[in-house]
């Protein structure tokens, strides 16, 4: 039977929304009166106000439960189609209700007796309405992005800092940031576990936000943040911040090294000498070991996050394969005076880098005052107030400043980068025989320093080497594909031309040896 009884739904998904005149109110006033003039009965009145670009939203998932339960209410007003949809899902499920939908802004009105071209152009509207939801979100993907290239954090801060309303800055917290500060250096002096440290910070006060007890992973994840020393990391890259710090990158270091030798020294104490340098390759747990009938030590996952039915390997085997990955660096010492060589020759190429590099840094630099002058002149027009041309001058001065210090950098580059290049790939090329000769800590240091969070999935290790290392045993897999360096014969000249996938290779780690410096190299691999 025909009936008059409806729901109006209503939605905002921002306040943005709301100031571009699709606000709650707005909404419901169009639906009301259009409802007085059609003589609808209005049953229920369904409101959300929240980002969602999924199907999910409290109430209208209310409304469909309605609507189930009461099919004597048959029709829907809503201002338009966009306001009912965010996602082809929502338009499924209100389409096996067999309602009648009412989109008073759009004057359309659409139900199971409609002609086709109407459903049609519906349809069209659904996924206009999807794909606005779609460009937002990438909208907002490149936004955040954007920010965290320019120096600025795209999400929360962590435990330490709060967040400027106004000036839209991520501050100090006065209250917590000295007591962080205090525990990187109680944990600096290898006297504090991260357990003692919890005590210890929860004596000086130290809550979370939500004024809760912070607890041994809360410490943990700080310790380890190198938000703390001006960086972070966002989408798998680290970027150079500008929010104020609370620890110097020294003392963070500091801390790292200290973090990286316990573990080391937990697990030998126990007696598992290679538990915390794996991670299970089905779940991502870490990898344990136990005893088994008081002699044989196998590693498995720790299950942490339930049964994952990773097999468990004996400690020999895991040995044996650990031998077998470092055993593919191994190349003839005819390939090392080779790379030596190539790696002398390139001075010129590493004046060319650092140059380019400063002419980029230079770029940025000659940027950023064109939009002082810009905001300047802006300024002296009564375009922009003067708080807001001194808050963002003031960003790109610091800006500026940190530019200049990187070209310093690049002018006084450490000339050594060719020795440190050639240590490299010494070790690299010695790292199976250091590894075979060394007590099992030894062994286990080695295996940290160059492959460590590798995998281990269905019995097998999966590496995943560190920095430079990646690129040295890209360029052994492709010398070993090489006659005259298989016979170990002198190396013919031309010899880019006999493999001229090794060139680019080796400008990578050229590149590598450019840009960084590593002084942590362990006592177990140096000759």
């Amino acid at each position: 039977m025909p009936t008059n009884k409806a729901v109006i739904y209503a939605r905002v998904s921002s306040k943005e929304q709301e100031r571009e005149g699709y606000s709650i109110p707005a909404q419901l006033k169009l639906l009301k009166s259009y409802a007085q003039k059609n003589n609808y009965e209005i049953i229920r009145e369904f409101i959300d106000v929240e980002t969602a670009k999924q199907s999910g939203r409290t109430n209208f998932n209310e409304m469909v439960k309605f609507l189930s339960a009461n099919p004597e209410v048959k029709i829907i007003l809503c201002e338009k189609t966009d306001r009912l949809y965010r996602n082809f899902k929502d338009y499924v499920i209100i389409d096996d209700l067999d309602l009648t939908l009412i989109f008073v802004k759009e004057g359309s009105v659409l139900n199971k007796h409609s002609r086709s071209h109407e459903k049609f152009i519906h349809g069209i509207k659904v996924l206009m309405a999807k794909n606005y939801i779609d460009n937002l979100s990438e909208e907002t993907r490149k936004g955040l992005l954007e920010k965290a290239e320019e120096g600025e954090y795209p999400a929360y801060a962590p435990l330490g800092y709060k967040h400027d309303k106004i000036k839209k800055t991520i501050e100090i917290d006065e209250k917590r940031a000295p007591i962080i500060r205090e525990m990187f250096q109680l944990y600096s002096t290898e006297k504090y576990s991260i357990r003692g440290l919890v005590n210890y910070v929860s004596e000086r006060g130290l809550t979370t936000r939500k004024g809760r007890r912070v607890v041994i992973s809360t410490i943990d994840e700080i310790l380890k943040n190198p938000f703390y020393h001006g960086d972070f990391l966002w989408n798998g890259k680290i970027y150079h911040g500008k929010h104020p710090v609370i620890i110097t990158k020294d003392l963070f270091e500091k801390v790292q090294l200290v973090i990286q030798s316990r573990n080391i020294t937990r697990v030998h104490k126990r007696g598992f000498t290679y538990t915390g340098l794996l991670k299970c390759g089905k779940c991502g747990c870490s990898i344990t070991a136990e005893i088994n009938k008081g002699t044989y030590i196998y590693y498995h996952c720790t299950f942490n996050k339930g049964k994952c039915h990773s097999e468990y390997i004996r400690e020999e085997e895991l040995e044996k394969q650990f031998g077998n990955v470092l055993k593919v660096f191994q190349f003839s010492d005819v390939v090392l005076n080779w790379m030596k060589e190539a790696l002398r020759l390139s001075q010129k190429e590493k004046e060319e880098f650092h140059i380019g590099e400063i002419k980029k840094l230079q770029e940025q630099y000659l940027k950023l005052q064109n939009r002082i002058d810009q905001m300047y002149l802006d300024k002296l027009d009564g375009e922009i107030t003067e708080d807001f041309y001194r808050r963002h001058v003031l960003q790109w001065r610091n800006e500026q400043d940190r530019i200049q210090v990187q070209i310093k950098r690049h002018q006084k580059a450490d000339e050594n980068y060719i020795e440190q290049g050639i240590t490299l790939l010494e070790i690299a090329k010695n790292a199976y025989e250091y590894f075979q000769k060394r007590r099992k800590i030894e062994r286990a240091t080695i295996i940290n320093f160059i492959m460590p969070e590798s995998k281990l999935i269905n019995e097998k290790i999966v590496p995943i080497f560190k920095p430079p290392f990646n690129i040295i045993y890209d360029m052994s897999k492709e010398l070993r594909e090489i006659p005259q360096l298989k016979q170990n014969k002198q190396v013919v000249e031309g010899f880019s031309t006999t493999c001229p996938t090794m060139l680019p290779l080796l400008d990578k780690f050229r590149t590598f040896c450019y840009s960084n410096k590593i002084e942590d190299i362990p006592d177990c691999l140096v000759a």
